[in-house]
């Protein structure tokens, strides 16, 4: 059985926090498409499969939740600051 690499890159500002799993992220892209405020694009960083995996440009993330909901893998965490 694969071991799964659980660390993650982690992306914060005053609305909240956003992660990817590097070790999860296969680089579908569905997350830049769906995203309302356009604000996920690809990084130097690689995911499980050695694509390209995703960040997030937090200066323009409203913290919405979309690019979590619509991961296959569960790669992408977000959490609103109350």
């Amino acid at each position: 059985m694969a071991k799964v690499n659980w660390e993650s890159a982690v992306y914060e500002s005053n609305k909240g926090m956003w992660a990817v799993f590097p070790g999860m992220c296969k680089g579908c892209g569905l997350c830049i498409e769906k995203c309302p405020v356009k604000c996920i694009s690809w990084s130097e960083g690689l995911g499980v499969y050695g694509t390209p995996r995703v960040e997030a440009d937090m200066e323009k993330c409203i913290v919405c939740g979309i690019c979590q909901m619509v991961c296959p893998d569960c790669a992408i965490r977000v959490e609103k600051k109350k």
